[in-house]
């Protein structure tokens, strides 16, 4: 057979649009600090990494919480706390939120993973709101005015945070990584077995998966990528507040997890920075940037029924 022919028999490889959407957020992220102020690019990452980890538990599991800011807030406190209180290292204080936060999904998920639909969320919501008022009375946090003057520290005893431009690929390099855990996950095994839990839980049982085991372990992935988030959030503005733990930060995150697309990887990052873009470039208008948010959600949702980035990924699958 000649090589002509092999070449015509070959199938050819067709472009993955997933994999150009990765490429183009790093691209993005890289140059981001140049084109945008830094401070607001880093709040956009960290809002993106909570968006993605929360999709984890909704888009690819099918469980809807309604308070992941617990773990969001949780998790910044204790940060800000061990960077400030205890004079530790600034990796040292972000990996303590991040355990804190799992270790509290880990309960959380206990309590709740027996429950579905309306219960599970209703659950959440009850577990985040004594989070809050733990946050609001304890006398270590600063009751209302938060955890101030946070220190940003150095990063492994060299390079000083106190720059913004460190401090923002500091804090891309914690998204990335992130980002690649999510990706892993729901491109592993178990990410094929939370996608069946979603679609038909009892087929899933009858395959003979243990599905709590596998949604308490989801569960705890996202609480400790919302706590990840939560934690270089507290750094990036040196300062904890009650805002990331309130209910409203759980709303604001389902918010952007389907403005961007539901079960898609690249969607809540999209849906991140189109809220938190609208709520800085709007802030002049005072209330009515709740009111505009609340449009655009509604527009977003009768155009793009699968979120931004799902109605593109469905076009571009058409084309090619």
């Amino acid at each position: 057979m000649s090589a002509a022919t092999d070449d015509t028999a070959r199938p050819r490889r067709r472009s993955d649009p997933a994999a150009w959407g990765y490429a183009l957020m790093v691209l993005l992220g890289l140059a981001a600090p140049f084109l945008v102020y830094p401070v607001f690019a880093m709040n956009v990452l960290c809002l993106a990494l909570f968006a993605s980890a929360f999709n984890l538990l909704l888009g690819f599991a099918g469980l809807l919480s309604f308070g992941h800011a617990a773990f969001l807030g949780a998790s910044a406190y204790l940060a800000a706390e061990a960077v400030k209180a205890w004079g530790l290292p600034v990796e040292l204080g972000i990996l303590a939120g991040t355990l804190a936060a799992a270790l509290l999904g880990l309960v959380f998920g206990v309590l709740a993973i027996r429950r579905s639909g309306i219960y599970f969320a209703m659950i959440t919501l009850g577990f985040a709101q004594m989070v809050y008022f733990l946050v609001l009375e304890m006398p270590w946090t600063g009751g209302e005015d938060g955890l101030q003057g946070v220190p940003r520290g150095t990063l492994l005893g060299v390079v000083r945070l106190d720059d913004n431009l460190a401090m923002y690929y500091f804090v891309f390099a914690l998204f990335l990584l992130g980002f690649w855990v999510i990706h892993r996950t729901i491109h592993s095994p178990f990410g094929h077995v939370l996608r069946a839990i979603r679609e038909n839980e009892a087929r899933a049982v009858s395959l003979g998966y243990d599905v709590e085991r596998y949604k308490l372990l989801a569960f705890v992935i996202s609480a400790a990528l919302s706590g990840l988030a939560g934690a270089m959030k507290a750094l990036v503005f040196q300062s904890a507040t009650l805002s990331d733990a309130h209910w409203h930060r759980s709303g604001a995150v389902v918010l952007m997890t389907l403005l961007g697309g539901m079960g898609t990887a690249i969607g809540p990052s999209v849906g991140a920075l189109l809220v938190v873009s609208l709520e800085n470039y709007l802030a002049g208008f005072g209330s009515l940037v709740t009111i505009i948010t609340g449009g655009v959600f509604v527009v977003c949702v009768l155009a793009f029924r699968r979120g931004i980035v799902g109605e593109v990924m469905a076009l571009l699958k058409r084309s090619f």
